[in-house]
């Protein structure tokens, strides 16, 4: 195993609440609500492969969007597609899926609409979105970057960011925070595993989830 996939492994092991506490503990924005799998409970963490789109407003769009990003994208990335949260026009759909999968991207997240998830589900590939729409982004959408950094909610994603997403929601970590987030997150998942531990064996709630214990302060 690389050290990166090592280090996709230690998020992966972890919840995106956690990564949440974690990184507002480190002075970070937290996690992106509203951007849910399209199917199933997929949980997927990758390095941030970032495009931009906008409004095609009578210019040529040029390239197909997404291809270019796809092609240059490997085993441990995950597609960042930044459209401003539209869910009036699909940013991400079947097609790409499949060339994405084939690449072996890890899955896409989109600030934005994506179609076509029966084929994403098909192939396994995690799609997370705002909605789905079936209206087609061709003659209506255009690419602006590729590579470059992107705003997903009000947060700054640069290219190489861990990106974590499950069922909860998804987060952005600096790829030069990555190891303060994670010891941060593992120390809050271990803290609230014990509460929960205590919880369980009959200790009173207001007892196990004591205002020291939770704000990391109690020895």
């Amino acid at each position: 195993m690389t050290a990166e996939a090592a280090l996709l492994t230690q998020f992966t092991a972890l919840d995106t609440a956690a990564l949440s506490d974690a990184l507002n503990a480190c002075g970070l924005p937290p996690g992106e609500g509203g951007l849910r799998p399209m199917w199933g409970r997929p949980k997927v963490a990758g390095f941030a492969r970032t495009v931009e789109l906008g409004p095609l407003t009578g210019e040529h769009g040029g390239a197909h969007i997404l291809t270019s990003a796809i092609a240059e994208a490997g085993v441990t990335d995950v597609i960042v597609v930044a459209n401003g949260g539209r869910t009036d026009v699909s940013s991400w759909g079947g097609i790409v899926s499949v060339g994405a999968s084939v690449r072996g991207v890890r899955g896409v997240v989109a600030d934005g609409a994506c179609r076509d998830v029966g084929q994403a589900r098909g192939l396994g590939f995690p799609v997370y979105a705002r909605a789905q729409v079936p209206v087609t982004a061709r003659g209506r959408l255009r690419q602006k970057s590729s590579g470059e950094p992107v705003v997903i909610g009000g947060v700054t994603v640069e290219p190489g960011d861990v990106v974590m997403a499950d069922e909860g929601g998804v987060v952005f970590v600096p790829r030069a925070r990555t190891v303060d987030v994670l010891k941060a997150a593992q120390l809050i998942a271990d803290r609230e595993a014990a509460i929960e531990a205590e919880v369980r064996a009959g200790v009173p709630l207001p007892d196990a989830m004591r205002d020291a214990r939770l704000a990391g302060t109690e020895r």
